[in-house]
């Protein structure tokens, strides 16, 4: 049995119940303000008359910026419900097109971003021109459930129960330099060889020479002159022979101007997975650029 839904008693705007809620998880008006794309003083005046017409105080206000209130914390629960079920309604209404026209968002990693994707990309536009694809470059995971993308290009397998996954490949990286860099250095081919040898670090916690010593190297910080979390960046650098750096070999072999540089690496094997959203993957327009990402990454084209 249906239960009516009784709409007089509901005495609020949904909007201004919005702004409550990312005011509340972005922690400050204009941290809201530039999630919601509205001005600061916009978000602020929906929080203000939310707060006069529930007839209570959500936010207490301090020089430390906002902090909610006993009656805020009560109702920020109901907010986080109302802000699932419009995500779910917006997720349902975009898996049910079957247009192939409009954008399709894709994550991925700066190094795949911009060395495998625009053939992929351009091989796609040739085919259904009317679908636009923005490119979300980033090394973190992005959040499909918050339509941060539709599509994401990741190394692990998603965990959560709403994605859909396709693993596409494994992958190899491998460590590469240029051939001058490697001449100047007297084409090392031992790991002992490689002590006077510059390394170009991937992280903040030393990952690579962590990984080349487990493998033999004896490395110390000296031959890591460099450090740099974006692949693209330090492929420029390995590319201009200012040191020896690790990528994935579909893109260190199709370079020419570099070269494997260390004879017997044991290469850093990894998976490439293809993640929707379960419920955006029915979409007809989804399912297209699902399937030519698989297809251009290494994978035969099918349904996720």
């Amino acid at each position: 049995m249906r239960i009516r839904m009784d709409w007089k008693s509901i005495k609020f705007d949904w909007n201004r119940a919005r702004a409550f809620l990312v005011t509340a998880e972005e922690g400050s008006l204009s941290a809201a303000a530039r999630a919601l794309k509205l001005a600061q003083p916009t978000v602020g005046r929906q929080v203000e008359a939310l707060e006069a017409e529930l007839g209570v105080a959500l936010f207490e206000r301090s020089g430390h910026g906002l902090r909610l209130t006993p009656s805020g914390h009560e109702l920020l629960g109901h907010a986080r419900m109302m802000g699932e079920g419009a995500r779910a309604l917006s997720l349902a209404a975009w898996g049910q097109t079957e247009a192939l026209e409009g954008e399709v968002a894709i994550s991925a990693s700066d190094a795949y971003a911009s060395y495998l994707l625009p053939p992929v990309l351009q091989q796609l536009h040739l085919v259904e021109p009317r679908i636009r694809v923005a490119v979300v470059v980033s090394n973190d995971l992005s959040d499909l459930s918050r339509r941060e993308a539709d599509i994401a290009v990741r190394n692990v397998r998603p965990s959560e129960p709403d994605l859909v996954a396709r693993k596409v490949r494994d992958a190899s990286a491998r460590l590469y330099a240029t051939s001058e860099y490697l001449d100047r250095l007297g084409r090392p081919e031992t790991p002992e060889a490689f002590s006077a040898a510059e390394f170009i670090e991937i992280d903040d916690q030393g990952s690579l020479m962590g990984l080349l010593n487990g493998q033999g190297f004896a490395l110390e910080g000296r031959n890591f002159p460099y450090r740099c979390r974006n692949f693209t960046v330090m492929w420029e650098m390995v590319r201009r022979s200012m040191g020896i750096g690790i990528l994935d070999d579909r893109i260190g072999d199709a370079d020419p101007q570099v070269e494997r540089a260390v004879p017997g690496f044991d290469p850093v094997r990894f998976p490439v997975w293809l993640v929707a959203h379960r419920d955006i993957a029915r979409s007809r327009r989804l399912r297209v650029v699902f399937d030519a990402l698989a297809q251009g990454l290494g994978a035969a084209p099918g349904n996720p």
